[in-house]
């Protein structure tokens, strides 16, 4: 990983990189696992969520085995610079997050079933990492794409927090914003199912152990 004087500091808008009008590499059709699109068109009454919880490789896997996910894909997301690289992001120029797009059915697995997963495959308290992982690009995110997903994830977030407290570990950094404004990026296609096509790669995921309570909100939509 690339490190700079911002693995630990989110840059301005002035200070980050410039970026291009369009993605500098090309991103795969399908999805090496589900087979189903990456990029959509996606299917009448499916619903996206973004999540970002560490590095994205093995975050990935965990939300492509769970039912009712259609397509998963990774990317970059909360930043400023866009179209960015993976180099781009790891210098911490841009200020995004290393993010898993989640395209489900809400009918088969609701969006507070994504949320526990979210929360108990990582460690939300850690701010600029995640584990061995330093620097903005680690951090817990996110990124919903309607009023009720906004609500579900406060409600989640607020349940989990004292739980959290009463196993000794201090406050959720985890940013919990609109999607809306904070483009979701495609990785390269290298990076897409990662851990499919490199079964031994470096899987740096790992929770609290400590359960979130499932059921505080609903989500519709």
């Amino acid at each position: 990983m690339l490190f700079s004087r911002f693995k630990n500091h989110l840059p301005t808008p002035e200070e980050a990189l410039e970026g291009r009008p369009e993605r500098a590499f090309a991103v795969p059709d399908r999805h090496t696992v589900l087979g189903n699109p990456l990029l959509g068109p996606y299917p009448d009454g499916l619903e996206i969520a973004d999540f970002g919880l560490g590095c994205f490789w093995g975050a990935e896997r965990k939300f492509w085995q769970t039912e009712g996910v259609w397509t998963t894909l990774v990317g970059y997301q909360g930043g400023h610079t866009p179209n960015p690289t993976y180099e781009e992001v790891c210098s911490g120029h841009t200020g995004h997050t290393e993010a898993v797009r989640v395209v489900y059915d809400p009918a088969v697995v609701p969006y507070t079933s994504l949320l526990k997963l979210f929360w108990e495959s990582h460690d939300p308290t850690q701010g600029f990492r995640q584990g061995n992982d330093v620097g903005t690009q680690y951090r817990s995110a996110i990124y919903t794409h309607s009023p009720a997903q906004q609500h579900s994830a406060e409600a989640s977030r607020d349940a989990y927090r004292p739980v959290l407290h009463n196993a000794g570990h201090t406050d959720i950094t985890t940013e919990i914003l609109p999607a809306t404004g904070r483009p979701f990026y495609p990785a390269e296609g290298y990076h897409q199912q990662y851990l499919d096509k490199n079964p031994a790669g470096y899987c740096g995921i790992g929770g609290t152990g400590v359960s979130c309570p499932i059921g505080v909100a609903r989500a519709d939509g």
